[in-house]
């Protein structure tokens, strides 16, 4: 839930040189291909030759309910109504192009499409257009079809932040200045956002004492945990309840909304728990919910979620792994060097479903500070275990103190190896990381929290910050591709 279904139409081009059927054929020939991956495209049958073709091909796929488009170059194509088209259309725009098929039909079959790009690509500029265009663009009907499979998640991406509201509570933490980026470059995104007195949280939070819903969603927590004491967690499922009817009451003209709420320390003592737990459950139902009020976490996450169609989750990078873990348990670590390896964790906000034995426990760090003397109380709340193995991306979108977007995209594994520790945390293994982080993390000024997505995402994630305007992307180089900074004599 909470994110967009792409619609995507397809529409093709022609120059008036050219033979039309050529690029109509061409179109149909990806039509036919999608299917057989099972992607749903509108088709339309207004080949574009000129403005008028431009403005009944929009009116078309505007009239089917397409939120993506794809111009499809079949021939030459009209550089001016094409580039037209995309800049009238409301919704992210992908160009590609044909291709020649066989060499038996170089005279009337020939399209010259490689040239077209050039030409395109040319009014792209002039217009200050912004659209998708895949690496290499230019194929026959399978190559395209599986370029428009790769744009589907891009375009989602785009669609779900024009779309999207955070709500917080809460200051943003003294103690986690990094939290406190600028918000300007959220609204130059698109990006609605609504920040919120905690004082506002617990008002609605007693409002709710008592809400019919509270044993069906206690039910469901205990379903999911396979155990739990019935009273805790009425706390917590009048918490979940009171921030789903807040995003339904105050989400206006958004459509999708993320929290970005503060957790610590004087929530436990006035809530009474530690809203982890709900953080991973709404996170795990496409609702992401990030710690310490850290706003671009919460964007980093959702974008996360649309980009992956799977829960993501905001780990701290960590600690190191000490050497004697590695030298007790080689094969776990076996092709990595120390400083590829690092420990992801948080205090219990991942889903259950990425947790080798998920289990309801209570904040260590908090519990030091709020009850250090008795049995734990309000410091209980967290989800806690390690973490499964698994591929994943590391990603943040951030702003820097001046309101610029930068960001950073790693791929690495989750190891199976035994943290040996509290918290939801996991040793993640990532090529280079000793000089990603030093050289990217650090130098870039990024903070603690790193958004996680349980697949390799990467080519996704850095097209879609480059639509986004982001020049900035920092990426883990591999051994011998020296940093900017990074000194050629250490």
């Amino acid at each position: 839930m909470n994110i967009p279904d792409v619609k995507l139409g397809l529409v093709s081009v022609s120059r008036d040189c050219f033979p039309m059927s050529l690029s109509a054929r061409r179109r149909e020939a990806i039509v036919g291909d999608l299917a057989l991956q099972l992607i749903d495209v509108y088709e339309s049958k207004v080949t574009v030759e000129n403005e008028n073709d431009a403005m009944r091909a929009l009116e078309d796929i505007n009239k089917a309910g397409a939120n993506a488009l794809v111009i499809f170059l079949g021939n030459f194509g009209p550089e001016g109504p094409e580039t037209l088209l995309a800049q009238k259309f409301c919704g992210p725009v992908m160009f590609c192009a044909a291709a020649e098929e066989t060499g038996q039909d170089l005279i009337n079959g020939r399209g010259d499409a490689y040239c077209g790009m050039l030409n395109a690509s040319y009014n792209i500029g002039l217009r200050g257009l912004k659209p998708y265009i895949p690496e290499y663009p230019i194929g026959t009907a399978q190559e395209i079809s599986t370029m428009i499979k790769e744009f589907i998640p891009i375009a989602r991406v785009l669609i779900g932040l024009k779309k999207l509201k955070i709500f917080t509570f809460g200051p943003r933490p003294f103690d986690f200045l990094a939290c406190n980026a600028p918000i300007k470059p959220l609204f130059d995104l698109g990006v609605e956002i609504q920040e919120n007195s905690e004082l506002d949280l617990f008002a609605s939070y007693k409002a709710h004492a008592g809400d019919e819903r509270i044993e069906s969603v206690v039910d469901d927590m205990i379903a999911e945990l396979g155990k739990g004491n019935r009273e805790f967690l009425k706390r917590l499922a009048q918490f979940e309840i009171t921030l789903l009817d807040w995003a339904e009451a105050n989400k206006g003209a958004s459509e999708y909304y993320v929290f970005a709420n503060k957790c610590w320390p004087a929530f436990q003592t006035q809530f009474g728990f530690v809203p982890c737990y709900i953080n991973s459950r709404l996170t795990a139902r496409g609702i992401p919910v990030a710690c310490e009020t850290d706003i671009y976490g919460a964007l980093t996450e959702f974008i996360i979620t649309l980009a992956s169609e799977i829960p993501p989750t905001l780990l701290d990078i960590n600690n190191t792994v000490p050497y004697d873990m590695i030298e007790t348990s080689p094969e776990a670590f076996k092709g990595y060097k120390p400083t590829d390896l690092f420990m992801g964790f948080h205090c219990g906000n991942t889903a259950s479903c990425y947790l080798r034995v998920p289990e309801m426990k209570y904040q260590l760090i908090m519990k030091r500070s709020l009850e250090p003397d008795s049995e734990p109380d309000i410091s209980r709340g967290t989800l806690e275990g390690a973490l499964k193995p698994s591929d994943i991306t590391l990603f943040r979108l951030q702003s820097t103190a001046e309101g610029q977007l930068k960001s950073y995209i790693a791929q690495g594994e989750i190891l199976d190896a035994d943290p040996k520790s509290f918290g939801g945390i996991g040793i993640i293994a990532v090529r280079e990381m000793g000089r990603f982080y030093r050289h990217v993390l650090i130098e870039g000024r990024f903070p603690h929290h790193a958004g996680v997505a349980f697949k390799h995402v990467g080519k996704t994630l850095f097209s879609v910050v480059k639509l986004l305007g982001v020049g900035d992307v920092g990426y883990n180089q591999p051994a011998g591709v020296l940093y900017k900074a990074e000194n050629p004599f250490a």
